[in-house]
């Protein structure tokens, strides 16, 4: 998701995850695959990347933080993600406003979810695939920037493309979560002391034009408080598809029986 668990510290770079096959659905009639889109590329995709048991299912963690629930009203989700995690562990989790009795975490934050409308993808001279190579130098622009979580690892999601001054990574986007028909770009980030400059707008249309090169549609995530970020998405032509939550969340250190589950996750 761009999307970092802390408030955002500074605007927008450049504003004007067991041996049974899970369920490979959430059990709400009618779901959209983007209301859950972490189960549906731990599950799909991303299943070489993912550790599953039951209906739970997350990254390996040095890929990315993120945990994923078949169905978060399903009390069976949570006691497979209690023995997925570990008692007293904690773990990333998106689209659950209120956790179960027993369960604690962080507050949670508001985000947004954007969907690409009218976004048409342009490729880019100057953008220069990133790999394995690129990693301490592309961990270094996140430090120094906070998009949201990523690991030493987070490179085998998809395609990441960054821009260079002098030879030095300035500026980077990339694929994140890849549910069926859909891509995330993520990790959008540019060098304090290379914004205003366009490279944002640059790299995301970049990404963009290789996420509907593949067939794919784009789609992205942001914290609710970043509006700079969000005003830039829209004006590229990303809309709005719904809001949601992102927290850090601890499992009890006695789980016991299946919890008594939250109601159904805010859409």
């Amino acid at each position: 998701m761009s999307t970092s668990l802390q408030p955002p510290h500074e605007p927008a770079p450049d504003a004007p995850a067991g041996a049974d096959a899970p369920p490979a659905h959430p059990r709400t009639a009618g779901a959209h695959v983007l209301d859950n889109p972490a189960w549906a590329a731990l599950t799909g995709v991303h299943r070489h990347l993912a550790e599953i048991c039951g209906r739970a299912a997350r990254y390996q963690q040095d890929v990315s933080p993120f945990v994923a629930l078949a169905d978060t009203a399903d009390p069976r989700s949570w006691a497979d993600v209690a023995e997925l995690v570990g008692p007293g562990n904690t773990f990333t989790l998106a689209g659950v406003p209120d956790l179960p009795e027993g369960w604690s975490g962080g507050d949670a934050i508001p985000g947004v979810q954007l969907v690409a409308d009218t976004v048409r993808g342009r490729t880019d001279r100057e953008a220069v695939r990133l790999g394995a190579a690129d990693v301490p130098e592309m961990l270094d622009l996140v430090a120094r920037t906070r998009p949201g979580p990523f690991l030493p690892r987070t490179v085998d999601l998809g395609a990441y493309w960054g821009i260079r001054r002098g030879g030095a990574l300035v500026a980077m986007a990339g694929e994140r979560l890849r549910p069926p028909g859909w891509t995330e770009i993520s990790a959008v980030c540019t060098h304090p002391g290379h914004r205003g400059k366009g490279l944002a707008t640059r790299l995301v249309l970049h990404v963009a034009a290789g996420v509907q090169a593949h067939g794919d549609l784009p789609f992205l995530h942001a914290a609710a408080a970043n509006t700079d970020a969000i005003r830039l998405y829209e004006a590229l032509g990303f809309v709005l598809r719904r809001r949601t939550v992102f927290r850090r969340v601890r499992v009890p250190d006695r789980p016991g029986a299946a919890p008594t589950a939250p109601g159904p996750a805010a859409g």
